[in-house]
């Protein structure tokens, strides 16, 4: 593999790594409803704001998510929502492995 293309998949993972924990996933995901609070991630997740805010960080600085002060709030949202398309593409795994493993492979 050349340093180009090396330097390219290592860009790949980091996105991955920055989703690969329940709680961001579950971010993303609220997220594709529109623009949320940290006070509104915080109860729907049931964690404190420190960690919460910890979460968010790493999902923004993968760029995966954007935030914006308003006041005294931050309002964080999906810079692209393509990436919920990987949810569906991981469900379909998912789903396929279950299949797999009640032996129903094609």
């Amino acid at each position: 593999m050349n340093p180009k293309d090396r330097s390219r998949y290592e860009a790949r993972a980091a996105v991955l790594k920055s989703m690969a924990h329940p709680t961001r996933l579950y971010i993303v995901e609220a997220l594709s409803g529109g623009e949320r609070n940290v006070r509104e991630l915080t109860d729907r997740i049931g964690a404190d704001i420190s960690t919460v805010s910890k979460h968010l960080s790493v999902l923004r600085n993968a760029g995966i998510i954007r935030d914006e002060k308003r006041g005294a709030q931050v309002f964080y949202s999906l810079v692209v929502p393509c990436v919920l398309n990987f949810f569906s593409c991981v469900e379909t795994v998912l789903d396929e492995r279950a299949r797999e493993q009640a032996g129903w492979v094609r």
